[in-house]
């Protein structure tokens, strides 16, 4: 059994998160293409955001891999505690055990950390001569290729807005402080051309999704993918980094080659804020240029923003839906800033004594973590749920979808209506302030100055 669990705004039953916001995760079917063949085993995927999980009733399994990320991970705990209960044996992988390790070695049979495409299958074969070992780590020679084609048959897919994604470019050479991706990926790998063009091929219907996180960073191979595509007529939507809207040829080339969508960390229009970010290849003063050329192009932009960081000053919440309304950002998104583990900003803030508390289950991106400079913990979480109530009101979506010229596009204008709605009616739950319970007091001290401990983290 291969199961993901969800927090409980993105859980089947009681969640609020539309179909149409939702698309078929590659890890559960990836995972299921690598059990060796000679197991003979019968597998069972469960994304409990499609569909509903009991671990004290669930049919019995020999071995449940449960893959988790922060916000997942007591879930993930308990999930393992109960199966193991049952006799059957629990491995824990994905982002959080692979940042904290030794934590989530004490909750399960055995953990994996990073990739699993070497590791997972060993790990199979260990259970069954009866020498699995209490944890498998990737490599450092792992090279992306020869990866098997995900099992997407084993998914639920009345559940997903599409079945058809697909990975090309994992990792990212940037090291953003917020990011978790450089302390639990620090490789930026690239898989062969040939082997994305394959699968692409044979996926059903001409629409897909790439969930690359940074592919456009090594130009020349993005490029040859790009070529490649175009005589495949297929659409598709990805994410890249703002700075592909100053380089003309090669979005001309994403647009040729399918592009109708792109997910972009603009993360802030405040200067400060990117430079506390480590992400100071943003300019703020680039931005309504680049909406415009990004639209030009027919391609819709899914924009995502942090708040709470410490340039950030209480207008920034407004400033910000005014610039989301001016460019027409076909989709924004708002999120708290996250410290998650691992990451600079997590031990920038734990040092400080700004961290409200260490209780995975409140990392969601949707809860203040930590005392902001400049506003208050209430002022923070207010204001982030204003940004997505103003942003979602019919009219705004109404007056986003005419604004944004990409949306003349019938491929972008089906997918941007279905989404915009499942994130006006995802808006609409976030509930009112309610203090995160601190597990101690982290101010019995006074805090240390933010700048104080952001040299000690650059030296």
């Amino acid at each position: 059994m291969l199961l993901m669990p969800q927090g409980p705004k993105y859980r089947k039953s009681g969640g609020h998160f539309s179909k149409y916001l939702r698309y078929a995760p590659l890890t559960l079917s990836t995972l299921a293409a690598l059990v060796p063949a000679e197991l003979e085993a019968s597998i069972r995927c469960i994304d409990e955001g499609v569909e509903d999980f009991d671990p004290h009733t669930c049919e019995f399994a020999d071995v449940v891999g449960i893959t988790c990320i922060t916000g997942t991970a007591p879930r993930a705990y308990e999930f393992s505690q109960i199966l193991r209960s049952r006799g059957m044996t629990v491995v824990l992988g994905g982002v959080h055990p692979t940042l904290c390790p030794d934590e989530a070695e004490g909750k399960a049979d055995s953990i994996v950390t990073g990739y699993a495409e070497e590791t997972w299958p060993q790990l199979l074969r260990d259970w069954r001569s009866g020498q699995l070992k209490r944890r498998y780590s990737q490599s450092r020679m792992y090279q992306f290729a020869s990866v098997p084609e995900p099992r997407r048959d084993l998914l639920n897919k009345k559940g997903y807005i599409t079945m058809n994604t697909v990975q090309a470019v994992r990792g990212c050479p940037h090291k953003c402080n917020f990011c978790v991706v450089p302390s639990a990926w620090p490789q930026y790998l690239q898989r062969p051309i040939p082997e994305v063009i394959q699968e692409i091929e044979r996926l059903e219907g001409d629409t897909f999704l790439f969930l690359d996180l940074s592919p456009t960073e090594d130009r020349a191979y993005i490029m040859e993918l790009w070529r490649e595509l175009v005589p495949l007529k297929k659409k598709w939507g990805g994410l890249s980094t703002i700075r592909i809207a100053n380089d003309p040829e090669m979005l001309a080339l994403a647009s040729k080659s399918g592009c109708r969508a792109l997910l972009i960390g603009i993360e802030s229009i405040t200067p400060e804020t990117l430079k506390h970010m480590k992400k100071g290849f943003n300019k703020p003063e680039q931005y309504v240029e680049a909406m415009k050329k990004f639209h030009d192009h027919g391609i819709a932009i899914n924009g995502c923003f942090v708040f709470g960081l410490d340039g950030d000053t209480p207008d920034i919440f407004e400033r910000t839906l005014d610039f989301v309304m001016k460019t027409g950002v076909d989709l924004p998104r708002f999120a708290v800033a996250t410290p998650f583990p691992g990451t600079p900003l997590f031990h920038e803030l734990d040092q400080s004594k700004r961290l409200i508390t260490k209780d995975w289950q409140y990392y969601d991106g949707q809860h203040v973590l930590f005392r902001p400079v400049n506003m208050t913990v209430e002022e923070l979480h207010e204001g982030v749920r204003w940004a997505w109530k103003h942003a979602y009101s019919i009219p705004s979506v109404f007056r986003r979808i005419v604004t944004s010229t990409a949306s003349r596009n019938w491929t972008v204008l089906k997918a941007s209506v279905p989404a915009n709605l499942g994130y006006s009616m995802y808006s609409k739950f976030l509930p009112s302030y309610v203090p995160v319970p601190c597990e101690s007091n982290p101010w019995e001290d006074e805090p240390v100055a933010p700048q104080t401990i952001y040299n000690e983290v650059q030296t």
